[in-house]
């Protein structure tokens, strides 16, 4: 950081000197022309280079590498544009399908060119047109439906559904990589952050909060998963209520947690926070009838009541992240 003193002319203009080491770096000279544009919390950004188009940062990964599927979900979620995946000499079959695998669960990112010893990848999205709360609410919204249905495949012995909900966590996952993409995009490229309206402090709650939603996915998915183990078995009366009545202070929970974020509504956060012995209890009576079941299905269903009381958790920690609307 370089502190420097605002000066004023005698006509009552306002300026400040450019240090010459920058000045230099990016070819200023006398009548260059730089951009000026105001941030929405006050800070002034001079910009170079606003009239140079943005060359596509590019990044080379060698294939026949255990960790290549991760390479390439990693290069994606830092924001670069082009990743090529080159060989010394002849690509491997699998790994032209792994290749192919990792850029369909990833928004955006193509196959632009391909031979014998490489694949050239490229995403397409322009970061402009995706505004983060968009892809959160998105997100959210999957993530809500997968929480819903999986209780009720559940309950209702529903393996169809059951099944519906775990194949639906794949389209969340893709929401979330490409939220953790134009998030970084938007923390680097402070024009972006004005153009979507989002200030690059609230991209940490952002990335915050996607990450619990899919958590929340994730539980969803593992409750499915014990409802397809479960298959039709019957589930006592009592046992079916505890656990709606669990699942329905969790499912409240995880939304008004998510409205009290986008509304920075401090009171409904602290309603989420104020169930947290009722899901406590709850979770104890679902134990405690548990005594009565079947030995065969008390473990899927303990380990269901597990999972919601950590959506639950996971609604909690979102409703921990909203501070007072800054005026």
């Amino acid at each position: 950081m370089e502190l420097r003193k605002v000066q004023r002319t005698s006509g009552g203009t306002f300026f400040v000197c450019l240090p010459k080491k920058w000045a230099e770096r990016n070819r200023l000279d006398r009548s260059s022309l730089v951009s000026l544009s105001e941030t929405a919390d006050g800070r002034l950004i001079v910009d170079a280079k606003y009239s140079e188009e943005r060359e596509p940062q590019v990044v080379v990964i060698k294939p026949n590498n255990p960790l290549l599927e991760r390479e390439i979900t990693g290069k994606y979620l830092l924001g670069y544009d082009i990743i090529r995946v080159e060989a010394k000499d002849r690509m491997s079959t699998e790994d032209r399908e792994i290749i192919k695998q990792v850029s369909s669960r990833l928004i955006g990112l193509e196959i632009i060119e391909e031979d014998y010893s490489k694949i050239v990848l490229q995403c397409l999205l322009e970061p402009s047109a995706f505004p983060p709360d968009k892809i959160l609410q998105r997100e959210q919204s999957i993530a809500s439906s997968m929480h819903r249905d999986a209780v009720t495949a559940l309950v209702e012995g529903d393996v169809h559904l059951a099944k519906n909900v775990i194949a639906r966590d794949n389209e969340a996952n893709r929401l979330y990589f490409l939220l953790v993409r134009i998030l970084r995009t938007v923390i680097q490229n402070p024009g972006l952050s004005e153009k979507l309206g989002i200030l690059p402090l609230n991209c940490l709650d952002y990335r915050l909060t996607a990450s619990l939603v899919e958590a929340i996915g994730d539980q969803s998915v593992q409750i499915a998963e014990l409802a397809v183990k479960l298959g039709n078995a019957k589930i006592a009366k009592e046992l079916t209520q505890l656990l709606l009545r669990l699942h329905r202070m969790a499912f409240e929970a995880h939304e008004n947690a998510f409205k009290a974020l986008f509304a920075r509504d401090i009171a409904l956060a602290e309603v989420v926070r104020n169930r947290r012995q009722t899901v406590i209890d709850l979770y104890a009576e679902v134990e405690s009838a548990l005594r009565k079941e079947h030995v065969e299905i008390a473990p899927q269903i303990l380990a269901a009541a597990s999972a919601i009381s950590r959506i639950y958790d996971h609604s909690q920690d979102i409703a921990d992240l909203i501070m007072p609307k800054i005026s």
